[in-house]
């Protein structure tokens, strides 16, 4: 295979797409393009996302332009009307054979133009193992600053055994992130992003966002702890007389002067290139090898011959012996008693009658070794730890010593004091860093031969070395240097050289040069990943704030991310502390380290189909014990940091939530809210649903106009402000065709229903069906929407404006069997006229009454209704009413006595009312409303009328509807006719018509009496309980914000449909906003609790 090609610009040839050269010739089908040919042809006018969601998406990964079917011969004649869609196998296996995965924006590419103007970019194919590309890049990022600055001080103050418990919690914690990261490595191809991409596409955007953001500013951080110990190796073991400050916090201040220029010249170096860095990587991998390799050669020469290095003790104080040669008050030079720079350091005067510090006049000084050797036995003294305050003295508590009275001057003697305060768990925060960078293999995955064989093994493998190492050093140091020697952590007590470098072979220097160039090296590729991992985040466009970042120079360098990571760098360095740096990116490390755990145990017990590692060497076991790890290590090393870190990525959770980009990547939280559903679906056909548990689930019937946009935004407004109950929302419509004509527009209709929805930011479900009429996708949808026990229990739309116009008279006809089959699917049914009118989501009602004409109880919805609406804020302000209908003979004032117990049981705040109609009026509603409480068991008797009869009631109702309320008044004051016969003929029919389209004036049809006798009774009775029902309600709640009426039922015999929708029509005349409310023949509210 060829090692690199060129890629130039080909145009493409007419008439070829078929031919076989052009199907073995230089242009290979592109898989990905023909598995979305026809998806392209839909999406061609959204904008380009930028992420690359259609690549992941594929199950191909190279794609390019050419449209050229890729058949030959007629073979294959009988799936030739396939090809498009399903490729032939060969060409498949052709794709998968050519395959090759770049790291993206990593390799600067080399580009240049011919004589012709022509691009050329040459791109190497990845030829990296296992031992180059994993292995030791592993090895170099876990080893590092903390071995040869803070190892001998942990094992010091920790002990052996203390230490050893460290140590081995971290690197268990880090072998099992490995064992779960390789699972995920290895469940297909990894391209360039290592372990942000494996948790984005394991656990989704929310998580990937949060944590990838966490990860980025733990590597941040790092490349300050990095830096920090280069200035501290600089300053106390290089040039310790470069100083500029003098005062007591000059260490601090010199720090922080001396790492802002480090961080200024290393980010300069990574600006200019990275390939700098890149080839400088194995110069600092060699330094530190080459000082692992001086310690371990220093240790065997213990054995052999000791170094000549002593420690000077005061009592049972160390001391800093950079200040004087001899450890002792007086010597012997030329047989004359001289006093020591001792002396002087502890007495007012070199003279005998000296006043001299009272613990340097009570003990002797003694001088004992730095380094017993590995024989020595020292192992034993060194086993236990040894903590304490800051400003404790470090002493060697086996050695005699008689304690002074005055402690005052103590501060300005040379003894060896702590720092810091030390504890168990400051030194788990601090030692964690040093077994991070497990993540280098699977973050070059793009350069790798064979990256699903190399990162489980060469990850592995690196964790395994360097833990042996790890341990293998915490025993060494401990059985071989003197404990107050390892308790100091910076050296003074064997005049300023690394405790480390001391028992390095040949020289300290070793120790020095290496550590040195080791950090310097570590700081500059924290410097040139942090600002890639935040491109890669930009990128992928989850997060909107960090777009800017995702740009960058010509070559994809990341400038803008790499000012940002400079800037947030600086805040580490202006810390001064690299102990104080060191447990703050141990909480981003192990934030991440828990995440990657949590995703392999969540593929793992979810069992997609999809979730096939090649790494077989893992349980879900394994990955939630190395989870509840990282989470126990997080609280050990600092509790407050780990909260700090867990709100940090929580509010970043939160926010990729509600405002990032919503993206698909077949991540396992889906496939978790998949399993959770289900389970929950199937445990609430389990048992039937209590009224407690009762919330109103809308199937909101919206309908399309002829561009396929919503007709009535308020209906999906109003909405909203009911799903106080949280309930299931499903926003269906209903197309006139057949699926196979109209599959496109189903498909933009529910787009449009899903951007209405946005608007309104209601949470729900959309739907379009298309059936042959409109009558049976309202029935569809009433009978089947929803799933299991998510089904809806309630169906809101529009009531249809405009009925009585309409030449076509399907539009009621659907209506009123919508509500029938409502009824018969005890279904609630919520009706809304003048659906414009009713206010915004962004309009609030600053005052104002919510009317409830409760005058059937079917179920108690009614009064639940405005209890919902209160919750939202439009409808905040408004009170609620309840009007309720008494009989003469009721006692009204008990009546409502008894309604306002009954409010105060069921919790609901509102004013009641009672209203008196008289008995006459009262009749025929009472009829009604013993009909509607049987369950609508009985219905009154249906006119049976010839056709000719039944236009003429028709047109009588259609009179009446244009007469005025005078003349009703006229028609009630008139006495009961006589009966006469009267036949109505066609002629007749036809002149009044007339008539009434010339705008002549008509008789009122209710004072012709032998009209009024061949009426059906039960059609007047009915028609005058609207208008008397309608003429109270005008009166008491003309000027409310929203009218709850009690909706009448159907009648059964179709033939009065058409007088049912008059009734309606009359009950709600002159009112603005009605709802009228059908319960569902269940009760939805009770008084117990």
């Amino acid at each position: 295979m060829p090692t690199n090609f060129t890629v130039v610009p080909v145009e493409d040839e007419e008439g070829g797409g078929n031919s076989a050269a052009t199907a073995r010739g230089s242009r290979p089908v592109s898989l990905g393009r023909i598995f979305r040919e026809e998806d392209n042809k839909d999406d061609s006018q959204e904008p380009h996302s930028g992420d690359d969601s259609q690549r992941e998406s594929s199950p191909f990964i190279n794609t390019d332009d050419d449209r050229e079917h890729y058949y030959e011969g007629k073979n294959m004649a009988l799936f030739e009307e396939e090809m498009e869609s399903n490729p032939m196998v060969s060409s498949l296996l052709n794709k998968l054979a050519n395959y090759t995965n770049l790291t993206q924006g990593v390799r600067e590419h080399e580009e240049a133009e011919n004589e012709d103007g022509v691009r050329r970019v040459a791109v190497m194919v990845p030829q990296m193992g296992t031992f180059i590309g994993v292995y030791l890049p592993c090895m170099q990022n876990i080893l590092g600053v903390i071995l040869f600055l803070r190892l001998t001080w942990i094992v010091g103050t920790a002990g052996i055994l203390g230490s050893f418990a460290i140590v081995s919690m971290c690197c268990i914690c880090t072998l099992l992130t490995a064992i779960s990261m390789s699972a995920i490595a290895t469940n297909g191809v990894v391209p360039a992003g290592g372990s942000y991409y494996m948790i984005s596409r394991s656990l989704g955007p929310e998580f990937g966002g949060a944590v990838g953001l966490c990860f980025y500013l733990g590597t941040t951080f790092a490349g300050s702890m990095y830096i920090l110990g280069t200035i501290e190796i600089l300053l106390t073991y290089i040039v310790p007389t470069e100083t500029v400050f003098n005062d007591s916090a000059a260490m601090s201040n010199h720090m922080r002067v001396y790492g802002t220029c480090c961080l200024l010249l290393m980010a300069l170096v990574v600006f200019v290139g990275v390939k700098y860095v890149n080839k400088l990587a194995l110069v600092f991998l060699a330094c530190v090898v080459l000082s692992i390799m001086a310690t371990y050669a220093g240790v065997i020469k213990t054995i052999i011959e000791l170094p000549e290095v002593n420690v000077c003790l005061l009592g049972n104080r160390s001391l800093k012996n950079d200040m004087f040669e001899t450890c002792a008050k007086t010597e012997v030079v030329k047989n004359v008693t001289m006093f020591t720079e001792l002396w002087g350091i502890f007495c007012d005067s070199k003279y005998p009658n000296a006043t001299c510090d009272e613990y340097f006049t009570l003990n002797n000084l003694t001088e004992i070794q730095a380094i017993p050797g590995l024989l020595s036995g020292v192992i034993k003294d060194n086993l236990w730890g040894d903590y304490g305050p800051a400003g404790t003295y470090i002493e060697k508590k086996s050695q005699p010593s008689v304690q002074a009275q005055d402690l005052s001057s103590d501060i300005d003697k040379p003894y060896v004091f702590n720092d810091i305060a030390t504890y168990f768990t400051l030194l788990v925060g601090i030692y964690f860093p040093s077994v991070t960078g497990i993540m280098a293999g699977s973050n070059r995955s793009g350069d790798l031969r064979d990256a699903q064989r190399s990162i489980p093994v060469g990850t592995i493998m690196a964790i395994l070395t360097t833990s042996f190492i790890y341990i293998s050093c915490v025993v060494l140091f401990g059985a071989c240097i003197e404990g107050v020697v390892l308790r100091d952590k910076f050296g003074y007590s064997v005049k300023k050289n690394p405790v480390i470098g001391i028992l390095a072979w040949p020289s300290p220097w070793v120790i020095v040069i290496g550590s040195f160039f080791s950090c310097c090296g570590a700081g500059l590729q924290s410097l040139t990943g942090a600002p890639r991992l935040l491109q890669a985040i930009a990128r992928d466009g989850i997060i909107p704030f960090l777009q800017v970042f995702g740009h960058g120079k010509a070559n994809g360098e990341p400038t803008w991310a790499l000012l940002l990571t400079v800037g947030i760098c600086e805040i580490g360095i202006l810390i001064a502390s690299l102990d104080a740096v060191a447990p703050i990116l141990s909480m981003f490390f192990l934030m991440c380290y828990l995440f990657v755990n949590l995703a392999c145990a969540v593929q793992t017990l979810l069992r997609t189909p999809n979730w096939r590692p090649r790494f077989k060497f893992y349980h879900w076991t394994l990955s939630f014990l190395g989870m509840s790890l990282c989470l126990s290590l997080m609280f050990i090393s600092s509790w407050y940091y780990a909260l700090v870190a867990m709100v940090i990525a929580g509010c970043l959770y939160k926010y990729i939530e509600y405002r990032g980009a919503v993206k698909e990547w077949g991540d396992g939280i889906r496939g978790l809210s998949l399993n959770a559903a289900r389970y929950a679906l199937i445990r609430l056909e389990e048992v039937p649903l209590h009224t407690k548990n009762w919330r109103p689930q809308l199937l909101v019937m919206c309908k399309l106009d002829s561009d396929l946009g919503v007709k009535h935004p308020r209906l999906l407004s109003f909405t909203t402000q009911l799903k106080a109950g949280k309930g299931l929302t499903i926003v269906s419509s209903v197309l006139e065709g057949t699926f196979m004509t109209r599959g496109n527009d189903a498909k933009m209709g529910e787009k449009n229903l899903k951007a209405a929805m946005a608007a309104e930011k209601m949470k729900g479900f959309s739907h379009v069906v298309v059936s042959s009429n409109l009558r049976d996708g309202f029935s569809l949808l009433v009978q089947s929407a929803g799933l299991g026990g998510m089904k809806h229990n309630a169906v809101l739309m529009a009531w249809p404006a405009g009925w009585g116009e309409a030449r076509d008279s399907s539009s009621w006809r659907n209506f009123i069997e919508t509500v029938r089959e409502t009824t018969a699917a005890h279904q609630a049914l919520l009706v809304a006229k003048n659906i414009d009118h009713f206010p915004g989501n962004q309009d609030r009602l600053k005052e104002g009454t919510i009317d409830v004409w409760w005058i059937v109880h079917d179920g108690g919805l009614l009064m639940l209704l405005p209890f919902l609406l209160s919750q939202h804020k439009v409808w905040r302000k408004c009170k609620m009413r309840i009007f309720t209908v008494a009989h003469m003979d009721d006692n009204s004032i008990q009546m409502k006595k008894d309604l306002q117990m009954f409010l105060y049981h069921l919790r609901l705040d509102a004013v009641v009312e009672v209203v008196e109609m008289q008995e006459s009026d009262i009749s025929a509603f009472t009829y009604e409303k013993t009909l509607v409480m049987e369950q609508r068991s009985q219905m009154l008797k249906q006119m049976q009328l010839s056709r000719t009869e039944r236009e003429r009631e028709a047109q009588l109702i259609h009179d009446r509807n244009t007469a005025s309320h005078s003349a009703m008044n006229d028609r009630e004051a008139g006495a009961t006719p006589d009966r006469v016969h009267m036949t109505w003929t066609k002629d007749k029919l036809v002149n009044e018509r007339n008539r009434q389209r010339e705008g002549m004036g008509v008789k009122d049809i209710f004072n012709m009496r032998p009209e009024w006798e061949n009426l059906n009774q039960s059609n007047v009775r009915r028609m005058h309980t609207a208008v008397k029902l309608n003429e109270v309600v005008l009166k008491k709640s003309r000027d409310s914000q929203l009218v709850l009426l009690n909706m009448p039922g159907p009648p059964k015999n179709k033939k009065g449909d058409d007088n049912y929708m008059e009734f309606l029509e009359v009950l709600m005349d002159g009112l603005d906003r009605v709802l009228l409310v059908r319960g569902g023949g269940r009760e939805v509210i009770t008084i117990y609790s």
